[in-house]
C-alpha cells in the first residue's frame, strides 16, 4: 500500500530576486513555485516531455486558486506536497501545498484543475489508460485523507451582523 499521505515531491528555496519591496516572497514567485512542483506531479503521473513527444498531448491549466497564508523570505526552504482531490478521463484535480521545509508550517496552497490535451488539435483529449492507472491508485489512498480546507474556496466577503 502507497503511504498515505499527499505526495512530498519537490524542494525549492526562495531565490532573493523572488522577493519584493515588503521584503517577502513576491506573489507572482508564488506561482512560478507551484508550477514546478506541478511538474514534480506531473511525472510522477507519467506526464513528462517524453510522454508529451510520445504521444503529442500534455496538460494545460484550467483554472488555479493560490491561498497566501504566511510569509517566507530569501533563503527560506520549502517542500511541497500534492494530493488528488478528483480526477475524470479528461481532468486532474489536484491540490498542493507548500511548506517552510525547516519550520514545518503552511506558507501557501495552491489548487489546480488541469486538463488533458492533444497538442496537435489543441482540444481536451481522454487520458491513457496508463496515466488514469496510475490516477486510480494514488486517488485510492488519498480520496480517505481529510479534504483540505482550502479545496473548493471561493473569494467573497461575509457582512457582518
Amino acid at each position: 500500500m502507497q503511504d498515505p499521505s499527499p505526495l512530498d515531491l519537490h524542494g525549492d528555496v526562495v531565490r532573493p530576486e523572488w522577493i519584493d519591496y515588503n521584503g517577502h516572497m513576491n506573489v507572482a514567485y508564488y506561482l512560478l513555485a507551484f508550477d514546478g512542483a506541478a511538474d514534480a506531479f506531473f511525472d510522477v503521473l507519467g506526464i513528462n516531455e517524453a510522454y508529451r513527444q510520445a504521444t503529442r498531448s500534455t496538460t494545460f491549466a484550467a483554472e488555479c486558486h493560490i491561498t497566501y497564508q504566511r510569509e517566507v523570505v530569501a533563503g527560506d526552504p520549502l517542500r511541497f506536497t500534492a494530493q488528488i482531490i478528483g480526477f475524470d478521463e479528461k481532468r486532474i484535480h489536484f491540490l498542493q501545498t507548500m511548506h517552510h521545509a525547516a519550520q514545518g508550517y503552511i506558507a501557501a496552497t495552491s489548487e489546480w484543475l488541469s486538463l488533458h490535451v492533444n497538442l496537435d488539435r489543441r482540444r481536451v483529449s481522454p487520458m491513457p489508460k496508463a496515466v488514469l492507472g496510475r490516477l486510480d491508485e494514488i486517488y485510492a489512498v488519498h480520496q480517505h485523507l481529510p479534504r483540505p480546507p482550502e479545496a473548493g474556496r471561493s473569494i467573497g466577503l461575509r457582512r457582518r451582523a
